[in-house]
């Protein structure tokens, strides 16, 4: 999507007097040369995905290495008991986050957004507004298309792989991209928009990518719900009227230097971070011996 920086959106938004979603609605029409129905059928394509990556969860689902499974649903056994810390929807934010993250290690249908490691954190956060009926499919809609902005513009200022930049890459896109949809869902104009997406950015900065064995689980499931609360938090934050002090388009290139300077070892190989500590090497030789054994079989 040809969208090259936040401010572009706002000033686009500022001239035609029309929200920041809807700046990103017509370019895609504009790209892709469709109606604005097509745009949309798309668009709700997409949700449907996402939905049912959530509520399709199985928690006795493990992933073939055995690493992950049936987080979501303790957590959700958890809930059940009265004696967390949040409040209903911030537990269904966690167990959902932990849910769709399972359902792609668990090789399950999810929805890249951005990425498939970084699945859960939008859904976290839309779908349990949605179920408990705080926003129509319409909002939710155009919540994505805040959402797809956010993630355009990073993605062209910087990277959303954590190959090239790390989990902050990943997640902390996402997060941006999710933080930016609850403020659009809530209202907020389209500064108030870029100064969650830039809080929520900056907040994940240096984030590394060391997944434990080279598979998309640990730690990256749980980084899921770290997404989905960091973007609560900065929705929050932005809406209250708290700003964010360096522009969004500043921190995604200082995302992307980041990212830039981050060692190879730190950039999904598999090698550093939490992956090179002795419990991880010693996890990363039981999946691949089990990996030589089903293929010897």
């Amino acid at each position: 999507m040809a969208l090259n920086s936040m401010q572009e959106i706002f000033e686009k938004a500022a001239s035609r007097s029309i929200p920041f979603w809807r700046v990103v609605l017509e370019t895609d029409m504009e790209e892709r040369q469709v109606t604005e129905e097509q745009s949309m059928e798309k668009m709700r394509a997409a949700w449907h995905a996402m939905l049912e990556s959530a509520v399709s969860y199985q928690g006795d689902q493990r992933s073939r290495s055995g690493l992950v499974g049936g987080d979501g649903a303790r957590m959700r056994r958890y809930a059940a008991a009265d004696t967390t810390y949040s409040g209903p929807y911030v537990q269904e934010v966690i167990a959902t986050a932990l849910s769709v993250g399972e359902s792609n290690a668990c090789m399950r249908k999810i929805v890249a957004a951005p990425t498939a490691g970084a699945c859960g954190v939008l859904p976290a956060l839309l779908v349990p507004l949605y179920q408990m009926g705080r926003a129509t499919e319409e909002e939710i809609l155009q919540a994505l298309y805040t959402a797809s902005g956010i993630g355009a513009v990073v993605s062209f200022r910087a990277c959303i792989a954590g190959a090239s930049g790390g989990c902050q890459a990943e997640i902390g896109t996402a997060s941006a991209m999710a933080a930016g949809a609850l403020t659009s869902l809530r209202g907020g104009d389209p500064q108030q928009i870029g100064h969650a997406a830039a809080m929520a950015l900056k907040n994940l900065m240096g984030l590394v990518c060391d997944p434990v064995a080279g598979l998309v689980e640990v730690p990256c499931v749980k980084r899921n719900v770290i997404g989905a609360m960091n973007a609560v938090s900065a929705a929050d934050m932005a809406l209250a009227g708290v700003v964010g002090h360096i522009p969004a388009d500043e921190v995604i290139d200082a995302m992307a230097e980041v990212g830039n300077a981050m060692s190879k070892d730190l950039r999904e190989t598999g090698i550093g971070g939490l992956a090179g500590t002795p419990t991880g090497c010693k996890i990363a030789e039981i999946v691949t011996m089990s990996a030589d054994t089903e293929e010897k079989d």
